[in-house]
């Protein structure tokens, strides 16, 4: 079993609640998925992914408000992604604290972005809550919806699975018997 599912299967809504409060798509998708079988329940699952997403970038906003331009000037990667962020940051700042969640690599340094230009913290509180609650479901109905693709599938694995062995060992006997067959003409002549 992967780290991550074990982590789940361990420690429940703890994994979805650190998960989410650092980067989150991953074991929110994975959540979804044990919500599907039963192991999890939907509300809660959602609940705590929404508190642990809010709390993480409201903890990357305050380093960014009190530490941004240091930590920006040591880490290149993080600058380039910073001013992309910043860029939209000033037309756009409500959509831009709600959304920079769903765009890959800008989950941290979007908020320490948004945290190194000075946004009110209320406004940015308020906005990055409400992006949390719709990346929640979203992301996490991914994973839910993949747990009812997934137990459609497994039938079709199992008859794959057997004409996949059925078809290999099928080849490995021809190509012997070809081998043979040209060894025996081989020898003949």
């Amino acid at each position: 079993m992967p780290f991550i599912l074990q982590l789940l299967a361990d420690y429940g809504y703890l994994a979805v609640f650190i998960g989410c409060l650092l980067e989150g798509e991953t074991i929110l998708i994975l959540a979804g998925f044990a919500c599907h079988h039963g192991h999890l329940t939907v509300p809660l699952t959602l609940a705590v992914a929404v508190i642990g997403a809010t709390l993480g970038d409201q903890l990357f906003y305050w380093i960014g408000r009190y530490r941004g331009p240091a930590l920006l000037a040591r880490l290149p990667a993080l600058a380039r992604r910073a001013e992309r962020v910043a860029v939209s940051l000033k037309r756009y700042d409500a959509l831009v604290v709600m959304g920079v969640r769903f765009v890959y690599g800008l989950r941290i340094a979007g908020p320490i972005a948004i945290g190194a230009m000075h946004m009110p913290p209320r406004r940015f509180a308020t906005f990055n809550f409400l992006g949390a609650l719709l990346w929640a479901p979203l992301v996490g109905s991914v994973g839910f919806l993949f747990g009812s693709a997934l137990d459609a599938l497994i039938g079709d694995v199992e008859r794959i699975e057997l004409i996949g062995t059925v078809l290999i060992v099928g080849a490995a006997i021809v190509i012997t018997l070809v081998r043979r067959w040209r060894r025996s003409r081989a020898a003949a002549r």
